[in-house]
């Protein structure tokens, strides 16, 4: 009989990335509902008490994991060279790389979340989003300046918000990527045209 493999101790961010990534498997497969530290403790074989050494509660270790998630699952911005291009290309990829995170994350803040956490609807946005660039940082935005396509300094940061804004929303309220229609219509009916009247 062959022995059994030895089992390297976990440290550091490599046990806190496992964990995580337990984490945010066990939301997805059981529902925030029925997750606990035990079944992430049991998902990432180590005990409980390495998990409350970290997170006081399963709110916040749910938080966390959804935090990983999205920063291990990054949109790629894509370059096409037009600004019409860019958001065509980038709006396409938020959506196919976020429909999943999303379902997940408003099922995980109608299920208890907020009430566990006594976050705000907008606070949980702000957590798991991250950081998110101003308008006008946006890479599409500053490329589309440097082009001569768009003034930054006159156009409303409002406006460059609204196409992710807009994407953001068919997310959240269908649970899945917007259609290809869907995005050409938010960029060819309402933002270039917004744009063109600046």
């Amino acid at each position: 009989m062959a022995p059994e493999p030895v089992r390297r101790r976990r440290h550091g961010k490599q046990l806190e990335a496992e964990l995580l990534a337990a984490g945010w498997d066990e939301l997805v497969e059981t529902g925030y509902a029925r997750l606990t530290m035990e079944s992430i403790a049991v998902r990432a074989r180590t005990s409980e008490a390495v998990l409350y050494r970290r997170w006081a509660h399963k709110d916040d270790v749910v938080m966390a994991a959804i935090e990983h998630y999205r920063a291990t699952h990054p949109v790629v911005v894509p370059d096409t060279g037009t600004l019409r291009g860019d958001l065509l290309a980038e709006l396409t990829a938020v959506s196919e790389t976020r429909a999943t995170f999303f379902a997940i994350a408003a099922a995980t803040a109608f299920s208890g979340l907020l009430a566990g956490t006594g976050l705000t609807p907008a606070q949980v946005r702000a957590r798991v989003m991250g950081e998110a660039a101003l308008p006008r940082e946006r890479a599409l935005y500053r490329r589309a300046h440097d082009r001569g396509e768009l003034d930054l300094e006159r156009v409303p940061a409002t406006l460059l918000e609204m196409p992710f804004d807009l994407v953001r929303h068919d997310l959240l309220m269908e649970l899945k990527a917007p259609s290809p229609a869907r995005i050409r219509a938010i960029v060819d009916d309402l933002f270039l045209p917004l744009l063109d009247r600046i």
